[in-house]
């Protein structure tokens, strides 16, 4: 009984501290050597890029020069029906994020060396099959789907593949020219709107600010006319009592006249 259980436990998965699970890799199938890849789903909340879903994406690390994107799709199909692979130097986001996608042509020398990828699938249950993959059974690179050159023979594809036609060059530089007109477009449309509404805040502002002034002029005008009245108001009856007064010395001296003695 002890041999079987050694046995079951050898087809089960090998998981390493940080959650990480370990794939066993050969290049092919006579190959004596093997590689490691260590492989968990990828949960980093800061990394909400759409085509990163945390449910069905698989994070690679220790993923080989010798493995493209094609090559790493083609091995990871084995757990499901694979959308997309991205290779990096370093976890992160990737620089095509944050701007045009530009074609291999003008991208900087890919280094060569270890790298780290995003395997995307397109059902979540692939992850659970990666994670459980048997260690003692690796996976192949190079197979007769998918022949993986080396050495010399990688050497000539990349020289052959360094040249390039001038008239696909020219359609990649018409196709860019033409996302960057449309993008500098939707900038300069973007900016006049935005400018078009600061005018039209400006406006309100200048609006409000002077039917503040009109009002305030109103009631400094009725303020001075209610001055201009009260004072009218008071001069006028002023003179009336002056008038009245001259009145009244009129009549008192009048009456002193007609009180005056005279016996003959």
């Amino acid at each position: 009984m002890a041999p079987s259980k050694k046995k079951h436990a050898s087809n089960q998965a090998c998981v390493i501290p940080g959650g990480f699970t370990v794939l066993p890799v050969q290049f092919n199938s006579d190959s004596v050597a093997q590689h490691k890849l260590y492989v968990k789903e990828h949960k980093v909340r800061s990394d909400r890029s759409s085509h990163r879903p945390m449910d069905r994406t698989l994070f690679v690390l220790n993923i080989p020069p010798y493995c493209s994107e094609d090559v790493a799709k083609q091995m990871f199909s084995q757990f499901g029906s694979v959308q997309s692979v991205e290779l990096m130097d370093h976890p992160g986001t990737s620089p095509e994020d944050s701007g045009p996608k530009l074609s291999k042509i003008f991208r900087p020398a890919a280094k060569q060396g270890f790298k780290v990828g995003y395997v995307v699938f397109e059902n979540s249950s692939s992850i659970a099959a990666a994670k459980s993959h048997p260690h003692n059974v690796p996976l192949v690179v190079c197979t007769e789907k998918c022949l993986v050159k080396t050495g010399t023979q990688k050497w000539i594809q990349q020289y052959t593949e360094s040249f390039i036609r001038t008239d696909n060059l020219q359609k990649i530089v018409d196709s860019f020219m033409e996302g960057y007109d449309k993008r500098k477009k939707e900038v300069r449309n973007l900016q006049l709107i935005v400018s078009q509404s600061h005018l039209s805040n400006i406006e309100a502002a200048n609006k409000k600010t002077l039917q503040a002034v009109i009002r305030k002029n109103k009631r400094k005008e009725l303020m001075n006319f209610y001055t201009w009245q009260h004072r009218n108001t008071q001069k006028e009856h002023i003179a009336e009592l002056r008038k009245k007064f001259e009145e009244d010395k009129q009549k008192i001296a009048l009456l002193r006249v007609q009180r005056k003695f005279k016996p003959y």
